[in-house]
């Protein structure tokens, strides 16, 4: 199931009903004692969504689409 999912957006929702996205993560391809391997993308700090320097998110499936996964963080 995993290997059909690229990356899992975390939202909360405000006391007055706006939502907002406030991590989202790449999954790995490893799996291990039933835990998906992750990495935070992009993380919430001092109340913007900012990217992480962590490693991109399957960047070889996004180009295949047309994306360049770097060039799309560098701009966030």
């Amino acid at each position: 199931m995993a290997s059909c999912i690229d990356l899992v957006v975390h939202c909360s929702r405000h006391p007055d009903g706006r939502r907002q996205v406030t991590e989202i993560l790449s999954l790995g391809r490893r799996v291990e004692n039933g835990i998906i391997e992750s990495s935070k993308v992009f993380t919430t700090q001092d109340g913007s969504l900012r990217a992480t320097s962590n490693s991109l998110p399957a960047a070889e499936k996004f180009a295949r689409a047309g994306f360049d996964v770097a060039a799309l963080l560098e701009c966030a």
